[in-house]
């Protein structure tokens, strides 16, 4: 009786687990099995979770280049940002650079420590340029989310050649502010007349690196600003004002720089460029460099810590680097000044009303 019993259950049982439903007529058991869905959201919730990994693809190796390019790789993967705050200040006038804080210099001692090794009886070069070498968290508002290369130029009041050509068209619809823009040293001017030869493919605009214009022209330029692309002036950018001559003196004359990210550690952004020589009054000098500062932290994202990290200044052929205390010169505030920034949309619409400098 027990066997029989015995066998009519352990058959409910499989029959059960095999059917998977709640009652078996063999047996006086009854089981039920429910598969109930999740909570609402908890998919959802999952799949927020899930962090997208972003594989950069790179080109095709030849496996005779491979070691190579492994070498070169982890020559650049080294440590790029140099933190010493945690290093002591040094004591002394000679210290071991391993265990102690980079020198903090003042722009002035900085200048003259350049001026000392470019003397003519040591590199022979009294007109060298001076560079500000910049580096900047490029960290945006957002975590995945970095600020990308751009490119911009400010107006300074000291002025030194550059040694670049830069070529600016000037669009203009009198007579007289075509002259003063010629003046001003624009390459070319153009008038409403022109704007006809620019749409029917007769005048190139590929020729100039920046394009200018006076407010009083830009009804008419209208029809050209499919062509014109990024280069249609906008009073955002810097390129659209009443100052015509003022304008015009900036792209040629200013100073212009461009951040570039590291290749492997892209929220680390350099800038590395001249705002005067050697032979440059220290006033003058230091007059640049705030401008130039300040343009640079105009492009600050909208987030807590710094935008610029670490300023040096350094001037070739000499490798020395000079770190200077740069607070001075620049504020919390986000400042715009005098500057043309390459990386705005295309699609913003034109400005009509611009302040008069």
């Amino acid at each position: 009786m027990a066997a029989t019993t015995g066998g009519i259950l352990f058959g409910g049982l499989g029959s059960v687990l095999r059917y998977n439903i709640g009652c078996n007529n063999h047996s006086n058991i009854l089981l039920q099995i429910r598969n109930y869905a999740a909570r609402k959201g908890t998919r959802e919730k999952a799949r927020k979770a899930k962090v997208k990994t972003v594989v950069e693809k790179i080109g095709f190796i030849p496996q005779t280049q491979r070691k190579e390019y492994l070498l070169k790789r982890a020559t650049k993967l080294k440590p790029v940002i140099v933190d010493d705050s945690w290093k002591r200040a040094p004591i002394d006038n000679v210290w071991p650079g391993k265990y102690f804080q980079w020198k903090v210099y003042s722009f002035q001692e900085a200048i003259e420590c350049h001026r000392e090794t470019h003397h003519p009886t040591s590199y022979n070069e009294p007109n060298a340029f001076i560079n500000a070498l910049i580096e900047l968290d490029l960290t945006g508002e957002k975590k995945n989310k970095l600020v990308g290369s751009f490119t911009r130029v400010v107006s300074i009041p000291h002025k030194f050649d550059h040694g670049e050509k830069r070529t600016v068209l000037a669009f203009c619809k009198t007579a007289e502010l075509q002259k003063l823009a010629t003046d001003a040293g624009a390459t070319a001017v153009a008038g409403p007349e022109d704007i006809k030869e620019i749409q029917m493919g007769n005048m190139s605009l590929s020729d100039y690196d920046t394009v200018v214009a006076h407010p009083n022209i830009l009804t008419e330029m209208l029809i050209i600003r499919g062509l014109m692309k990024k280069k249609f002036p906008n009073a955002r950018n810097g390129n659209l004002d009443a100052n015509i001559a003022g304008i015009v003196d900036k792209y040629i004359n200013g100073i212009k720089y461009t951040a570039t990210p590291h290749e492997h550690k892209k929220d680390y952004g350099v800038i590395n460029v001249p705002f005067g020589t050697l032979t440059m009054d220290v006033q003058h000098l230091e007059e640049n460099f705030k401008l130039l500062l300040q343009s640079v932290n105009g492009a600050r994202p909208k987030r807590e810590g710094p935008f610029i990290t670490r300023v040096r200044l350094e001037s070739a052929p000499s490798k020395e680097l000079f770190k200077i205390d740069f607070s001075q010169y620049i504020t919390d505030k986000v400042t715009k000044m005098d500057e043309h920034d390459d990386e705005d949309e295309d699609d913003d619409e034109p400005e009509q009303v611009v302040r008069s400098i």
